[in-house]
């Protein structure tokens, strides 16, 4: 079952039975504890939508990973012990572990290992459906597991299948299997080069519409929100990164056109190669005029989130494009701070203290919404509208008559 054989990195969604894992961290001196938890809880909900059922945690407060078990000796036979006679089918490390630490820790706890980024690319590759998608994510996976074949040969000989291991197999044949993985490489990067000339006449074609794209960490509700913008039924689900394929629509506020795009959601301590691989996926945000930063309010580390997006948009070149902010899930804010009990002027005083802050913060340039309750949605779309008037103005000065003559309030 080598390479050589045609064996293709993509998805069996036949899983015999449901998975059980358990998760490690190293705390490093920068990280507080609160920080590392708040880590952990993304790798299980990672987990979990990767159908994988979470046993335990298991963390250590180090200067540094170790260099070769990721922890030290004392806690690697800790976590040896506990999963000594009971039914666990993997070790999922949450942070990029290097060929030969997986090697040592698969080793020593006779279990299969895998890292945050192996995780990510097996949700991916379940969840991408369109030709580009999969290119990309055949690509990603093909690069991360090249340095990796005599760790993977070798584990795969002992125990076959199972999440981290979709489409991707084989025995001896190291050296060839290595000759022939770079060779798919090539190809993939030239499909999508191809993909990408295909894209970019698409693109052409639009004509010269204001474009607007919703980015922001994943599971913010990007595409309900989408949903309510372009009156479409954009698949929308709980779990990270349930969407992975560009979607654009055409959406006309009062006979002001524009194209809206909904892109994949971000996350920590996401691989460089991923995001290289991904780079076409994320055109729409890249040649966007105008980007929606969608934001889950109600999430404890969402200004952590933002930082992480905001240093993406950074590596993408995005960073001075006009930005409008929309806090989300407000409903779920209020719910989460407030008591049932607190009197409406404290509350009412709370959240005004709330959007004053960030309102200055953002020199005026965000919005607090609920989306799943439609709630506040006619002030984003009012100042939506406003923003892609504006762009059209300066893009074409000469017809700014013709665009200020459009006006509209919207309602919820």
């Amino acid at each position: 079952m080598s390479l050589h054989k045609d064996v293709k990195f993509q998805v069996d969604h036949s899983k015999v039975k449901t998975e059980t894992a358990v998760l490690v961290a190293v705390i490093q001196k920068d990280e507080s504890e609160e920080q590392a938890n708040e880590y952990l809880d993304e790798l299980e909900f990672l987990a979990t939508t990767d159908g994988i059922t979470t046993l335990k945690r298991f963390t250590q407060k180090l200067p540094h990973p170790d260099t070769r078990s990721y922890v030290g000796k004392g806690k690697l036979e800790e976590i040896k012990q506990y999963i000594e006679g009971k039914e666990v089918d993997l070790v999922i490390i949450d942070d990029e572990i290097s060929p030969s630490q997986q090697r040592n820790i698969e080793k020593e706890l006779k279990i299969k290992v895998l890292d945050r980024s192996m995780l990510i690319l097996d949700i991916f590759a379940q969840r991408a459906r369109t030709v580009q998608a999969r290119t990309q994510v055949e690509l990603a996976q093909l690069q991360y597991m090249l340095p990796r074949l005599k760790g993977l040969w070798t584990h795969l000989e002992r125990q076959r299948g199972g999440t981290g291991t979709r489409g991707g197999a084989g025995e001896k044949e190291i050296e060839t299997d290595r000759r022939m993985a770079e060779k798919k490489i090539s190809i993939l990067k030239g499909k999508l080069k191809e993909i990408d000339k295909q894209n970019v006449v698409r693109r052409k074609n639009r004509g010269e519409m204001i474009r607007v794209a919703l980015v922001g960490y994943t599971n913010v509700g990007k595409s309900t929100l989408m949903n309510l913008l372009a009156k479409e039924n954009v698949f929308a689900e709980n779990k990270l990164f349930a969407t992975l394929d560009t979607t654009v629509r055409k959406v006309t506020f009062n006979a002001v056109p524009f194209l809206l795009s909904d892109t994949v959601g971000f996350i920590r301590k996401l691989p460089h190669h991923l995001i290289e691989s991904f780079k076409s996926t994320l055109d729409e945000a890249i040649e966007a005029d105008i980007l929606l930063h969608v934001v889950d309010i109600s999430h404890p580390a969402f200004e952590d989130q933002m930082r992480v997006v905001n240093e993406i948009l950074k590596e993408l070149k995005c960073e001075d494009k006009p930005v409008i902010v929309v806090f989300n899930k407000m409903d779920l804010y209020e719910q989460k701070k407030f008591d049932e009990y607190l009197p409406a002027e404290i509350k009412s005083s709370l959240l005004k203290e709330l959007k004053d802050s960030w309102m200055a913060r953002t020199h005026d340039n965000c919005i607090f919404v609920s989306a799943i309750q439609n709630r506040n949605t006619a002030e984003l779309r009012q100042l939506l509208f406003e923003k892609v008037k504006k762009a059209y103005i300066a893009r074409y000065p000469y017809k700014a008559g013709y665009w200020h003559d459009y006006t509209e309030e919207f309602k919820d």
